[in-house]
Formats: C-alpha cells, structure tokens, sequence
C-alpha cells in the first residue's frame, strides 16, 4: 500500500492555499440546480462519495456501490474509512483525518480492494475538502479510480527492471532489495525475543567463463548461463526440500551467480549447498550440440543477522569467492574471520607502505656473522624493522611482500641501503683499531629490474666513505639463477666495482652450482632447514642425518667454485660444531645473537657475540 498526502491548506504568514472546487450539496441551491447537481453526481463514471467531518458517508454514487459491489442505499451512514481501508496505517490515519479537519489540502494513497464477487482490484483514493463552516471542518469529496491495468502493468515493468534477461533470474538489484528486507525482518524478530537470526549466501562465479565466449561467441556463453542458472536452481529447490529457510538463486552480473539462504540453520547448511551445486556444474552441459565442461569458485558465508549489514556480508563473500580462486578454484571456502582480520591488516599496511617510508617509521636491527673457527664477529646483516603506530613492531615478513608487490621495495631499499652503509662506517670510525665489519643488505628482485642499482651503490658508498669489499649484497636463490640480461649485467657491474655478492637461503632453489660459477657470487647462505635437521647429541625426533651429508657436499662443492659459505640459523653448540667440522666459512643465528640495536653490535666488536 503506497500513498502521496498534500500539505496543510493555509501556509503561516500567507494566504490561504487554493481550494479545489466546492460541492455544497445543494445548500443555498434552487431545486433546478439541486436536480442537475445530484443527477451529476449520481451519473458520474468516477466512483465517488460526500463524507461529513466523522468521515461517515452522506452520499454515494451508483459507480462506488458498483465498484464496492454492494446497493448504493446501503454506503449512507457507513465510515468511509472502513470501505476504503483508508486507517490501515497510522500515516493513512493521520492524513485522513487531517483532511475532514481542514487541515489537510488533499489525501491521494493507493489501496487493494477485494469486490464481494472474489476479484482483487488496485484503487487510487482521493478524498478534498469541500466548503463548510466557517472553521474549515466539514464535508469531504471521495473519488476512487480503479487502477488494476496500470498497477498490473508497473507489475510487470518492475519485473522486467528486477530479473536478468538471458537466466530470467532475479538480477543485483531484486537481490540486494531481497537480502536488505531478510535483514531488516530477522533485526524486527529479533528485537521482541531472545531468538536470533541466520543468514547465509553462497556466492560465485564460474571458472573460465571468458574463454567460452571468446571461442564461441556471445550467444553461446549466454546459453551457458542459461543453463547454470537452471542448474543452481533446481539445487536450491532440492536443498529447500530438506531444509528451513527461503532460498534465492540470481545472477549478479557476468558470470557471477548469488545464492541466498534466509533464516539458515548453520555453516553445514551452506556448506552442502556449495558442494551440491559444484557437483551439479561438474556435469557437461549441451549448447548449441557442443558440450561444455565448467567449474566454479564459490565464496561461503553463514552468520549472525545480528549487527551485520548488506553491504559487510557482500564483502565478506567477495573476499571468500577471492579466496576459493586463490586456493585452487573448483571449489569452495568458507568465510574465516581470522584469515580476514589477516587480509585487512595486510590492506592497512599497503596503504601505509610508502608514506611510512617517508615519515621516517622504519628502523634497522643488526644480526652477527661469526667466524665459525674464532666466533669472532665478521660482519652484520641489516634486517628492517617497522615501528607501525598501530601494529606496533613488525618483522620484514609482515611487510617485505607486500612491498615486492606494490614497488615500494624500490623506495624501502633505497633507504635499507643508505642507512645500514652509514652504520657499518660510524662503527669503523668508532673502533679503528679493530678489523672493520662489513655490512650485508637484502636486495630484491625490482631493485635489479626497476633501478639503477649500480648507481645508487656507487652514490651511498662515495656519500657514506665505505670500502666496496665491505658491502654485501644479498639475493635469493630463485632471484639469482636464471638470471639473464639486465640483471646479471648489474650483478657483474656491482661484483666488478668489489661489493660481494651472496646467495640468501641457498639450498631451497635449482641449487645449480654449474650455472653458480659463471654468475659474479661470492658467498652462499645455506637455508636454516638444513641446520634444524643436523643429528643432536643422542639423536632426537627430529634428526635427519642426510642433511648434514647435503650440506658438507654443498660446502665442499663452494669451496671448489672458490666461494665462502654461511650457515643460517644456528641454534645449539652441536649444530655449530658439526658446521665447524664440516668446514662452514661463518654461522648466524640465535648461538650468537638475535638481531640487536647497533649499541649491542658496537660493544660485540672484537669478542665473541654468544647470547647470554
């Protein structure tokens, strides 16, 4: 029921608001006047009635006792209100009587009548003042217009406006009107009791739709769709069979599909209905006498109607349907709010990223590589840090990737470089009698590809005053072998200028020491999995004698190519004995030291670094 009311009929500090034509009902008429008036009215096809100002009807014409199916004799003294549904609701109420008062220029609303023959009509209600006594309070005009056709025919626009033409499926906007309504009925019940709702939705979208239409062609993918969405309905309409709740299939858009699970019983519930409806996609389908094969990614989630809107429970199914794709496609994920609370962090840090470069948010921490035979302190390497004001301090793994994927690596590198060059030359300065330390920097694979590296070197290293041979810079293997043109022409130019060149976590990769000697390396880090799985004094769970095998063949082999090698991750003083057997060059790990502030690296130089 819908209705438009018209403002009050005099305006404060103005004249008073036109009035529609009077009908007096042949007061101050002559009897001439009075006949042609009431034959008017009486012949009139628009239904129409006199209220007085208790809304009761005075007189009707024969068109509304027609319309109302009832003896025009029998509407004089009935309420008008109670013919017309017009008090249904309370802004109805309000502006009915408003109107009888005088008070109100005009009510129009719309209501479903029921004739007494059984037929169901739509009727458009206009009730006027018409002249009375001098307080504005008297009779009233009704006219009621049936507007069946025209309210079938918005019936049917809508309809069109509301589902999809080629799967004749509710289309994004039905479905979003439909999700915001189950939402804001399951908050009503919830608010007079305790029980509280459930809503779930499966969202997804088929794999590899694109290639259909792009073989095939348009009319063909269309087909498909079609097909689909027959599919995810009859899905729905099993799954119904078995279950509570009302189920909506619609298509989003694409090949993007939408099912919705009103008032849903649990995870499990969703679940099934994602697994059915992956089983039933698996099944070729005949188009145009080719047969197609296709799979789909579907986001699952399933909660609470209590605090959630619309919008936040699409998001989480975007970013499900994300992940289903992700993990492999062909399948489906269901909503995890830690993995989420994972991914947000992760977009708050990207969005950050580059303005904490240059607000200065980031420090440097410094880990000691030790001599294997003296424990003596060698060198350090840099490890950034991010002093997050929100997260607090993050290690290089929470930030580092994402960094490598945005380019701002190129920026953060810039600065690791600068900075941890400057600090390995105080501390040559402050201790000048000492060896001096050098100063190992992770590159990333942009820096080579997206910078002049060589450049930049060559301008920190004049800048700062630090020898060549004491900057090591440090690569993964996966970065370093394969590479070809640009980057092995920068590692040359560098290896050229006497910075030393090393191979990070060597031993996860191709591990191809043949391609190894035709590159410029200097030095390989063996992988800290290697060290966890040297053999322990008495053996142990997690003992794995071949790794101690793999990594003497490994030093050996380096040895030959004329290149030192670093064990990572040394923990025990087994461990470090083993490596110093096997002729391991140094050690890093938490034996000697974690990574320290540069007041803790200033008092180690010259003496053993063993944590305490």
């Amino acid at each position: 029921m819908s209705g438009t009311f018209e403002g009050p009929a005099s305006r404060p500090g103005g004249p008073p608001l036109a009035r529609p034509p009077t009908v007096t009902d042949g007061e101050g008429e002559g009897p001439r006047e009075l006949r042609d008036y009431r034959a008017a009215f009486r012949a009139a096809a628009l239904p129409m009635a006199v209220v007085d100002r208790r809304g009761v009807v005075v007189r009707a014409n024969d068109a509304l006792a027609s319309l109302l199916g009832t003896d025009p004799a029998s509407l004089p003294g009935r309420p008008a209100a109670g013919l017309l549904d017009l008090a249904s609701d309370p802004r109805s109420r309000q502006a009915y009587e408003e109107v009888l008062g005088g008070t109100r220029a005009r009510l129009r609303c719309t209501r479903p009548l029921k004739h007494p023959d059984g037929r169901s009509l739509w009727a458009e209600v206009t009730l006027v003042p018409t002249a009375g006594p001098p307080d504005g309070a008297g009779r009233a005009l009704l006219s009621v217009e049936d507007i069946s056709d025209r309210h079938e025919l918005q019936l049917r626009l809508r309809h069109l406006r509301m589902h999809d033409p080629v799967t004749r499926l509710p289309n994004r906007t039905l479905f979003f009107e439909r999700l915001s309504t189950a939402l804001e009925d399951a908050s009503s019940r919830s608010g007079a009791g305790p029980r509280r709702g459930r809503i779930g939705l499966c969202y997804l979208d088929l794999d590899g739709f694109r290639a259909v239409n792009d073989t095939l062609g348009h009319h063909a993918g269309d087909r498909l769709l079609a097909a689909v969405a027959g599919r995810l309905t009859d899905c729905a309409e099993a799954a119904g069979q078995h279950r509570p709740g009302g189920y909506l299939v619609a298509r989003l858009g694409g090949d993007e599909f939408a099912v919705l699970v009103e008032d849903s019983s649990g995870p499990h519930q969703l679940t099934e209905l994602a697994g059915s409806v992956l089983g039933a996609l698996e099944r070729p389908f005949d188009v145009g006498g080719q047969r197609l094969s296709v799979s789909a990614s579907i986001g699952v989630v399933e909660r609470s109607t209590e605090d959630v809107s619309a919008t936040a429970l699409m998001q989480a199914a975007d970013t499900t349907l994300y992940w289903a794709k992700a993990d492999g496609r062909g399948r489906w994920t269901l909503f995890d709010a830690e993995r989420n609370a994972h991914r947000m962090t992760r977009q708050a840090l990207s969005a950050t990223l580059r303005s904490a470069v240059e607000r200065g948010e980031f420090t440097l921490e410094y880990q000691p590589l030790v001599g294997m035979t003296d424990e003596v302190v060698r060198g350090v390497e840099a490890l950034v840090r991010w002093n997050h004001p929100r997260f607090g301090m993050l290690p290089p793994h929470r930030f580092v990737p994402i960094a490598e994927e945005d380019g701002t690596i190129v920026q953060l590198g810039r600065w690791v470089l600068r900075a941890a060059c400057r600090q390995a030359r105080r501390w040559q300065l402050e201790h000048p009698a000492e060896t001096p330390l050098f100063i190992s920097v992770n590159v990333a694979v942009r820096q080579l590809l997206d910078c002049d590296l060589v450049a930049e070197v060559a301008e920190v290293l004049a800048e700062t005053g630090l020898a060549p041979g004491l900057l090591q810079l440090e690569l993964t293997e996966s970065a370093v072998t394969g590479s070809a043109g640009r980057p092995l022409r920068v590692l040359q130019e560098l290896s050229d200028m006497g910075v030393r060149i090393a191979i990070d976590d060597f031993g996860t990769g191709y591990s191809n020491l043949a391609y190894l000697s035709r590159l410029p390396v200097s030095v390989l880090k063996l992988d800290g999995s290697f060290v966890r799985g040297f053999r322990r004094e008495g053996g142990g769970p997690h003992t794995s004698p071949a790794d101690e095998a793999i990594v003497e063949a490994m030093v050996q082999l380096a040895h030959r190519l004329g290149l030192t090698v670093t064990a990572e991750c040394v923990e025990t003083t087994v461990q470090a004995e083993r490596l110093r057997r096997i002729g391991c060059d140094t050690g890093q790990g938490w034996l000697y030291s974690r990574a320290v502030a540069p007041e803790r690296i200033a008092e180690l130089i010259g003496s053993p670094p063993r944590e305490t």
